[in-house]
């Protein structure tokens, strides 16, 4: 049986901390892009209304989704 003190479960540790802290989480930083592109979808699909609406309506229906997934993952890691 390892000792707790095992030198091999300390550098996979130490490296696991270092693969996590290593550059920005892309993941929030996703709302950097769509927040500038549901209004340009506004204006630039002015006289297409019914493509307008349904591809603003996507984008938003995938920001609510991405954030609601965001949050219970954050939820998920707490209750760990």
């Amino acid at each position: 049986m390892a000792s707790p003190n095992d030198s091999s479960d300390q550098d996979s540790m130490k490296q696991q901390q270092l693969y996590r802290k290593r550059g920005p989480n892309l993941l929030l930083l996703l709302p950097l892009i769509y927040a500038p592109v549901l209004p340009l979808i506004r204006i630039t699909l002015k006289r297409q209304p019914v493509l307008r609406d349904r591809l603003f309506y996507g984008v938003l229906a995938g920001a609510f989704i991405h954030g609601t997934y965001l949050v219970t993952d954050l939820y998920d890691v707490e209750s760990k």
